[in-house]
């Protein structure tokens, strides 16, 4: 019985607490007409890029101009449920405390994409259990009134990759020296795997540690179908040639 009270008791509780949050979630106008700040840059008469200036290099790019690896790539390292999840990842959120009660540690932890989405255009980095629900919320939001195609676009124009790089269009062009669209599967996979840690798996000054979760991330898209066993060997052994910093 007092098992029951409790449990009828955190109901209404909960329940209390989405009617007084959701009211106050923002509207996702920053999202449907997205409009990032762009940096300055100047050409030649010949339209050559010679210049660019802003805090923030990037270059934002449609779903359907993202090519295909570069989206793998990037389900395969973030949110490989992402099409079919409702923004949390319940099994992810299981996986990522029983490895870390396993572990002994916070070694990961169960964001999904759209939850990252919520984060970089709404929430602060504080990290408090009312933030949390407020971030749980805001998720549900954005999964309700966006599509996922338009989820994962924001996501692959906003998130931050290091070396003032927003976007992955923009860090191709930072880190390789090429537009997005021309990118290997071997490329991607190296892109793929800054977001985790931008400083940590940024392939210009920690090249070690960004080839170990490029192959991590290879190896995901490998397991989900993403690469055949050729394509797969093919990019393990493709040198990847950064550009110069």
């Amino acid at each position: 019985v007092a098992a029951g009270g409790l449990a009828v008791c955190g109901g209404i509780a909960l329940g209390l607490a989405l009617a007084l949050a959701w009211p106050s979630l923002p509207d996702l106008h920053a999202m449907t007409d997205y409009r990032p700040r762009v940096p300055l840059r100047i050409y030649t008469a010949d339209k050559v890029l010679i210049g660019e200036y802003g805090e923030e290099h990037r270059n934002v790019l449609r779903f359907d101009e993202i090519p295909p690896v570069m989206r793998q790539a990037v389900l395969a390292a973030e949110d490989d449920r992402f099409y079919s999840h409702g923004g949390v990842d319940w099994m992810g959120v299981a996986r990522a405390v029983l490895t870390n009660l396993v572990k002994g540690s916070k070694s990961q932890g169960g964001s999904t994409i759209t939850m990252q989405v919520a984060r970089n255009f709404y929430l602060s980095s504080e990290k408090t259990y009312s933030r949390k629900f407020y971030e749980l919320l805001l998720t549900f939001k954005i999964e309700s009134e966006l599509s996922k195609d338009q989820i994962l676009e924001l996501y692959m124009n906003q998130i931050y990759l290091g070396h003032r790089a927003y976007g992955f269009a923009a860090a191709s062009r930072t880190y390789l020296g090429k537009p997005l669209s021309e990118v290997t599967p071997a490329e991607a996979a190296m892109l793929a795997g800054i977001p985790k840690a931008p400083s940590r798996f940024n392939p210009i000054p920690n090249r070690p540690r960004a080839e170990l979760r490029q192959r991590y991330v290879l190896g995901r898209m490998h397991s989900l179908g993403y690469l055949t066993e050729p394509e797969y060997q093919q990019a393990l052994a493709q040198p990847i040639v950064m550009k110069s910093a």
